[in-house]
This record gives structure tokens, C-alpha cells and sequence, in this order.
């Protein structure tokens, strides 16, 4: 095994199949931000979403996929060649992973691809003992879906954030209010396959633990708002929105993608939300 993959194995502490698949998962998504920088793909782009609150935020959830947008709108931009970027920066660290952009049959600012290697024989180069791969199907893949907005909101905020492992590097990323905006704006608005997302649910609640301002303008912005929101009409909208909530289904989506599952399904309640809603600085 690589002796840069074994110190980055050595911050899990990995008690099931599950925890295994996730550390790998993460591991992958870290290299292939390497190639990415290789590639010179941050003169052009900035980290976004769940996977960079993750690895640069602290965020105590894994994550699955790596979403970025682009510092200025260009309609005609394609993942070539950062794809092989990718793929030979993760070659170069004993993993065999394909790349593969997503054909679209409608048009949109998104631009998606995977990136896929066989889990089985990967989680043996890490040194996953076998017996805990018995029921494994031979051919499920670890998936990364990599997305791309061409079209980005004139709002943001970008920043330097350096990455330890495997390679010492820093990268270019949207800044935590922004960050929020963006997460509070997919917990409102966003319909994930007619399922309400959890992990938005969650990342929100994690922001205003923590005091992170939410940047309204952009909030209003990503919204379609014409005027920032006030905060009275911003609280109006959340709390209409956290009373709709499916908390069922909220619950059952966030809990493949933290540890300390029991509070969750203690805690999480539309009176839970409501609570945490009163505590946004904005």
C-alpha cells in the first residue's frame, strides 16, 4: 500500500463494511482533488457543496460527491481534459478508476460526470480483510458523481484552503457564508427525486451550531428574489418550509452518512428545527 494512503487511513477508525466503503470514498475524492490542481483546474473553478464543507470545513458527515463552479459563465466548457487529470493522479496512487462524462438529453448550466473503480478490489489495496467483503457483490462500483455549474451565481466569495494529505496543496474554495447560503437555499428549494434531503437538513442545523454567518444577499440572490430578504421574511420562509418537512424521510436519508445515529433519530423534529431556526445570525 502506498505509505501516503496509510496515514490518510489512519485518521478512520473503521468498524463495518460501510465505514470502510466511506473512508475509501473520501480518500478518492482527495487525490482526485490533487489531479484537479494538477490540471490547473482551479485558474478556472472554485470547491463547492457538502464534500468541501468535509475535508476543509470539518463537517462531522461523510459525503458523496465533489461539486464545483466555475469563477465566470462559460456554456461551452467540458470536463476534458481534467477527466485524465484526475485518473492519472489516482493511477498514480495504485487505484484503477474510470471517468466518464454524463451525456445529457436536456441542456443545462450542470455538467456531470463519474468517477467509478470496482469496490471490492479496491478496499483490498487498502487492506480490508476479506471476510468483511464476503456479501459484496463482485461488481458494485464506488461511484463519485463530479459536477460542474457553468452558470454561477455573481455572489461569491472565494478562498484559499490547504489540503495536508496526500499532497500539501491549496485550493480554491466558495467561503463558508457562501457555503451556507448555498446549503440553506438546497434545504428550501431543492426536490432530490421526490425525497426530501436529509443531509441539507443536517449541514444547515451544523452551520448555525456553529455561528457561521448566512450570507443573505446571496441567499436572496440563489432564491430569485430581486431584493434582499429581510430577516423577518427570511425566518418566514424557513419556518413555513421546516413545517412541511417529511422528518421520516429526512432522518432515513441522513443516516447512512454519520455515526452518531441514535440522536438523530432522538432529536430530529419539526420543534427541533423551529429551535435552531431562531438561532441564524444574518
Amino acid at each position: 500500500m502506498n505509505n501516503s494512503i496509510k496515514q490518510m487511513l489512519e485518521r478512520y477508525h473503521c468498524r463495518s463494511f460501510q465505514e470502510h466503503e466511506q473512508a475509501l470514498r473520501e480518500i478518492l475524492q482527495e487525490i482526485a482533488l490533487v489531479g484537479l490542481w494538477r490540471g490547473k483546474f482551479f485558474e478556472h473553478a472554485a470547491f463547492y457543496g457538502g464534500t468541501a464543507l468535509r475535508i476543509f470545513y470539518n463537517l462531522d458527515r461523510f459525503s458523496e460527491d465533489l461539486d464545483f463552479t466555475l469563477l465566470t459563465p462559460n456554456p461551452h466548457w467540458s470536463w476534458q481534459p481534467f477527466g485524465e487529470a484526475i485518473k492519472n493522479e489516482l493511477s498514480s496512487f495504485g487505484f484503477n478508476v474510470s471517468f466518464v462524462e454524463k451525456e445529457k438529453t436536456t441542456q443545462t448550466a450542470v455538467k456531470s460526470a463519474f468517477l467509478k473503480t470496482p469496490t471490492v478490489q479496491e478496499l483490498l489495496k487498502i487492506g480490508v480483510h476479506s471476510t468483511l467483503l464476503k456479501r459484496v457483490y463482485p461488481d458494485t462500483l464506488i461511484q463519485i458523481k463530479v459536477e460542474i455549474d457553468t452558470d454561477p451565481s455573481s455572489g461569491f466569495i472565494y478562498e484559499q484552503r490547504f489540503l495536508s494529505q496526500p499532497v500539501a496543496i491549496s485550493i480554491r474554495c466558495v467561503n463558508e457564508e457562501c457555503l451556507f447560503a448555498g446549503k440553506m437555499h438546497a434545504a428550501l428549494f431543492r426536490a432530490w427525486k421526490g425525497r426530501v434531503k436529509g443531509r441539507d437538513w443536517y449541514d444547515v442545523v451544523w452551520f448555525i451550531r456553529k455561528k457561521t454567518p448566512l450570507n443573505l444577499r446571496l441567499f436572496s440572490t440563489l432564491s430569485g428574489h430581486k431584493e434582499v430578504l429581510t430577516r423577518p421574511l427570511f425566518l418566514n420562509l424557513l419556518k413555513e418550509r421546516i413545517n412541511q418537512l417529511d422528518i421520516p424521510s429526512a432522518i432515513e436519508d441522513v443516516l447512512h452518512f454519520i455515526r452518531d445515529q441514535e440522536s438523530i433519530k432522538a432529536t430530529w423534529a419539526k420543534e427541533f428545527f423551529l429551535h435552531w431556526a431562531d438561532q441564524v445570525i444574518t
